[in-house]
């Protein structure tokens, strides 16, 4: 089998794009537009990978990890000029080389092998991925001759009336013998405007050395859009969100609006679950069959057991049991683990906390370093009071608890195993196993105080 390189250019500020941060690491559905380009090429089993970095390289590289050689354009001289960054150690290797831009998120890996394959089958020196548009301005067009070879690529700036009508364009990423792209980049001229070296000759190049040059028409025009500003990039997550959501469908997952349905790459959803609109699922979220989630859920790096439904809550970073009622309202902060048939109602707020199964906490409590038992009952607006203001303390509530409402934990605090804390206590000793323990003040009734009061104020 033939070497595989691949080279992905990703040394551009972004300045179109307006921000503080690089252009590469614009998130597109949570995961950042140069990371997308890289997990795809992964797919193909490349003998080496080289990303030329540039503005905010140390975060690129950050980003990217060790998956990756780097080389540094310390001047953004064009993109023939940012590729020849990669020399040194690419130039003497025979194989194919790959160059992808790492602003492209939306070409899969499938493209990046057919690519290959195409490239490698018809023995070109170079070949061109190519689109078809009905909107081609501002793109490069492919001119072919009579019998359908590339002859060169015409900017849209230099192109005559009749290339304008063309609707084949360069998408800027290419495959090339190794050697002969580097042979070629000694050749490429900055005789133009911006005074810059650009890949595009490269084609012209080797056209006129005699040498082959082929291109892969991809049927998918979307796949191959670049980003270079918000506009852009809100178009590339739509069409993420899209794909995203259809792979889900196409696996069981009923969606109900898949428009008004946000899922990230690394979501894993069983078949049979349910997801209604306002929806957001992101990180390393799994949903067991049969759960339902939404309206308007954000769940973030959870795992929610098989059955269990999610109603206009979130949840971040915990682990949920099956058959788990959560919601509406609810707020799930990280560290926590519910248990299988348990409940958490609406305004509750429970964090780092372990609810064993088939416990309640139904409503407007705050549940916070808690170890809860099974079978647990906990009141309308029980607090675990958990800090003092400089430590977090735990609160143990063993199985068969039963807790009233409005009662205040102080932990550090254990409530035993089948024990009642009246409604409107304040804990801050131990309950023991099956006591009933009441911490309130004693009520006192004046009989006829306000009718005094009232004749008082009249005098």
């Amino acid at each position: 089998m033939t070497n595989r390189f691949a080279v992905i250019l990703a040394a551009g500020q972004g300045t179109r794009m307006k921000s503080k941060l690089y252009k590469v690491l614009h998130p597109v559905a949570g995961r950042a537009m140069v990371q997308h380009v890289i997990d795809q090429l992964n797919t193909v089993k490349l003998d080496k990978m080289v990303t030329v970095v540039g503005f905010g390289a140390e975060k690129v590289k950050e980003q990217i990890g060790q998956v990756s050689e780097y080389v540094i354009q310390e001047e953004q001289l064009g993109t023939a000029h940012a590729v020849q960054q990669a020399e040194d150690l690419l130039k003497d290797k025979e194989g194919t080389t790959i160059v992808a831009c790492g602003d492209t998120p939306l070409i899969t890996g499938e493209t990046f092998q057919a690519l290959f394959n195409h490239h490698e089958q018809e023995g070109a020196s170079a070949t061109i991925l190519t689109a078809k548009t009905d909107k081609p301005a501002g793109y490069g067009r492919v001119i072919r001759n009579d019998v359908n070879e590339v002859e060169r690529i015409v900017e849209h700036k230099d192109a005559n009336e009749h290339e304008l009508l063309v609707n084949e364009i360069n998408t800027g990423t290419y495959c090339f013998d190794n050697q002969a792209l580097f042979a070629a980049l000694q050749e490429v001229s900055n005789d133009n405007a911006q005074g810059e070296y650009y890949l595009p000759d490269v084609i012209e190049i080797m056209k006129k050395k005699g040498e082959k040059v082929s291109a892969f028409l991809t049927p998918d025009f979307e796949e191959t859009l670049g980003v270079n500003d918000r506009v852009a990039l809100a178009e590339a997550e739509k069409t993420m969100k899209k794909r995203i959501n259809e792979q889900h469908m196409r696996n069981g997952v009923a969606i109900i609006d898949p428009d008004q349905t946000y899922i990230e790459p690394d979501v894993v959803i069983e078949s049979d679950v349910t997801i209604y609109p306002g929806s957001i699922l992101k990180g390393n979220t799994m949903i067991k069959s049969d759960a339902e989630i939404g309206p308007n859920s954000e769940i973030s790096n959870c795992h929610i057991g098989e059955g269990t439904v999610v109603k206009q809550s979130v949840a971040n970073d915990s682990k949920i049991g099956d058959r788990v009622k959560i919601g509406p309202f609810a707020h799930i902060r990280p560290d926590s683990i519910v248990g299988d048939d348990a409940k958490l109602g609406n305004f509750v707020e429970i964090k780092k906390t372990v609810l064993g199964d088939k416990s309640k906490v139904s409503h407007l409590s705050y549940i916070g370093d808690a170890e809860v038992g099974s079978n647990v009952n906990i009141g309308c607006g029980t607090i675990t009071v958990n800090y003092d203001g400089a430590n977090k303390f735990l609160t143990t509530i063993e199985d068969d608890a039963f807790i009233g409402c409005n009662s205040n934990l102080i932990a550090p605090v254990t409530v035993g195993k089948g024990s009642y804390i009246a409604a409107g206590s304040t804990i801050t000793e131990d309950v023991p196993e099956d006591a009933l323990s009441v911490a309130r003040a004693r009520q006192t009734n004046k009989e006829g105080y306000v009718t005094k009061l009232k004749n008082r104020k009249k005098d």
